[in-house]
């Protein structure tokens, strides 16, 4: 019974302890997985600490792995276009992927690699504490929501699971492959800035 109540108290002091410098520092020496011997930089996420919305996308890509960030290239770039166009700035939300080094050429995280990182996200969720969730693109919403529809099925759609509000949209980089979901990506947004507004 001494021992049980030792753990526990232990595991309640570590929960105070915790933050997201120390994730970002876990993260930055982290050797779970195969990926650390190809990475460059990890790239734990970035933005407010207790932010209303968090932004999850799949792994970091070239330029995310040289500078250490997250959604800094291309992809990036319109995701901070479609925040700014309903009157979001980048440091008022929290972005991050489900795994937080590149892989090779940008493949697809295999299995044990997304495993290795789930620690961290739970850590960085439970830490930023957000009001939306918002996985973007197949492998986020399937990590993050454990569901098997598409994002073709659900974006754009609000979903109540575990006391959470989970927003699933399309990743930016498919707006940037296919011109026509643009148009859609900044519909989605608007129905976000609804989103959040309903919870103020």
């Amino acid at each position: 019974m001494v021992l049980q109540y030792y753990l526990l108290n232990r595991w309640f002091q570590s929960l105070h302890e915790d933050s997201l410098e120390k994730v970002a520092d876990e993260v930055a020496a982290c050797k779970k997985c195969r990926l650390c011997e190809s990475r460059r930089n990890a790239v734990p996420g970035e933005g407010l600490n207790v932010a209303k919305v968090m932004f999850i996308g799949e792994a970091p890509g070239e330029q995310e792995d040289i500078q250490g960030r997250p959604f800094v290239g291309s992809a990036g770039k319109l995701l901070t276009e479609f925040l700014e166009s309903v009157g979001l700035k980048r440091n008022e939300v929290f972005i991050t992927n489900t795994v937080k080094c590149r892989p090779p050429n940008n493949r697809p995280p295999r299995t044990d690699e997304s495993s290795a990182c789930q620690e961290y996200l739970q850590r960085q969720l439970r830490l930023v504490n957000p009001r939306i969730i918002c996985p973007m693109g197949n492998s986020a919403i399937r990590t993050v929501m454990n569901v098997e529809q598409t994002v073709s099925q659900i974006h754009g759609i609000p979903f109540e699971i575990a006391a959470s509000t989970f927003f699933p949209m399309y990743h930016p980089a498919a707006a940037l492959y296919t011109s026509s979901l643009r148009k859609v990506m900044e519909d989605d947004f608007k129905k976000l800035r609804g989103l959040i507004d309903s919870l103020n």
